[in-house]
């Protein structure tokens, strides 16, 4: 009996252990509420549960470790601490890991607990289904159509009515003409009445020179603003190849302007960027996931859109690896200046930067800008599709340099106008002796045509 008892009870003990082992196999010992937030926060950059982006798709990784590889989740925990130190100690099947995915070191993530880890293998082993929002018809809307409106059809038949009535009135009126015009009385006056245009202009020759004066002025007036109104293209927004909304990046996500178009504060041109600039973040971006949805459009035409980059580039999202095959993209170029206009992105971004935003801020008070792109690009972070918010004119750049005022906090300028400033200040003591971008040869013709 008491030998019984003893097996009995290290039987219990030993179905506990295997419990307790197995659910730790399994990461059911974790939190997988905690481990979505951590996972989020420390693993999409890279991962994903149903795909794979840099690394390997996630979702039961634990069961699939054990099964194929004969690996528990001690293994994991090292892995995810620092997996260089893993790969150090020559463990196979982290080496096989690293060789496999083209060798892109995995971050490590020794600050994350034992716990933290678990709370993570568990949400990639039991991921907490989404909740799903009913569609509820918008405020108003109701599911029943509406009645017929008789008023509609009443109204056209009465109105079909009384063209009908005009039309037979006409046929009268003309009828009478006809008989008018067959008349003694109508040939009488028909006598007295000037027969040639010659008799008309001698007549009226004082009018008709009016008129015709009139009519050179209008016609010289529509020819000249039709020719200073050739090239602008204010509003233009063409169809790009792919679609490019600024302001899901630049309004949504907060993307400096310079980080794709890098050389509009260092060169004359602001470039487009080219595709390998869009694949820093898109290799591992492959779906969109924003809270912002421009109206007509869906998660899906944004994860086409991606798929289109992908094509560009030969980039395949599920070998993790380029093709080789490049597919170059046609860009419709927005805004360009004509071959006899000089104008220098970095001289405007850098020197003129806190010069143009004062100067645009102090003429629109309730339209501020924060960045000097907008003040000639308008409020791109606002655009879906960019358009051209300016005239881009003679007269606009102009206007802009009359109005701008230099900033003479800048070290360089500070000393190299130093002489000038002084000059102007007794010149305009009223003004105090602010210098504008004209007074510096702004307006000089070699400045910007050559």
């Amino acid at each position: 009996m008491i030998s019984w008892r003893k097996h009995y009870k290290k039987g219990l003990i030993a179905i506990g252990l295997l419990l307790s082992t197995s659910a730790s196999i399994y990461g059911q010992d974790g939190d997988p509420k905690n481990g979505e937030k951590l996972f989020k926060a420390n693993c999409t950059a890279c991962h994903a549960l149903d795909k794979q982006v840099v690394g390997p798709a996630l979702k039961g990784v634990v069961e699939r470790l054990k099964t194929e590889q004969g690996l528990d989740t001690d293994w994991l925990h090292k892995w995810i601490k620092d997996n260089v130190a893993l790969r150090a100690s020559g463990d196979k099947y982290a080496n096989e890991v690293f060789e496999k995915h083209n060798k892109t070191v995995m971050q490590q993530f020794p600050n994350l607990s034992d716990k933290d880890i678990d709370d993570i293998l568990a949400y990639t082993t039991n991921p907490p289904e989404p909740v799903k929002e009913e569609a509820t018809p918008p405020a108003g809307e109701t599911t029943t159509a509406a009645p017929a409106n008789n008023t509609t059809s009443s109204i056209v038949i009465i109105s079909l009515i009384a063209i009908a009535g005009l039309l037979v009135w006409i046929l009268i009126k003309l009828r009478q003409l006809v008989k008018l015009g067959q008349s003694e009385e109508l040939t009488g006056l028909n006598e007295t009445r000037v027969k040639s245009f010659s008799e008309i202009y001698e007549k009226y020759h004082f009018i008709g020179k009016g008129l015709l004066a009139v009519l050179a002025i209008l016609a010289t007036y529509g020819i000249w603003n039709w020719i200073m109104w050739i090239g602008v293209y204010k509003g233009y927004k063409p169809e790009q190849p792919i679609y490019f909304s600024h302001k899901i990046h630049a309004g949504e996500n907060k993307i400096d302007c310079q980080l794709c178009h890098s050389s509009a504060k260092y060169g004359k041109v602001s470039e487009i960027p080219s595709m390998n600039v869009c694949m820093n973040c898109h290799r591992s971006i492959s779906e969109y996931n924003g809270k912002y949805i421009e109206p007509g459009k869906d998660k899906a035409f944004y994860d086409g859109e991606i798929q289109k980059i992908y094509a560009a580039t030969g980039w395949d999202p599920a070998k993790q690896q380029y093709t080789g095959k490049t597919t170059p993209v046609e860009w419709t170029r927005i805004h360009n200046m004509p071959d006899f206009v000089y104008f220098n992105h970095s001289q405007h971004v850098v020197a003129g930067e806190q010069a143009i935003i004062n100067s645009f801020n102090k003429k629109n008070p309730d339209n501020k800008i924060d960045v000097v792109c907008k003040a000639c690009h308008g409020k791109i972070d606002t655009m879906n599709v960019v358009q051209m918010a300016n005239d881009f004119t003679m007269g606009w750049c102009i206007e802009c340099h009359r109005t701008t005022e230099i900033d003479m906090n800048n070290g360089y300028n500070k000393e190299y106008f130093k002489n000038l400033h002084e000059k102007l200040k007794k010149q305009y003591p009223k003004d105090g002796g602010k210098i504008t971008v004209d007074a510096i040869g702004g307006l000089e013709c070699g400045k910007c045509h050559y």
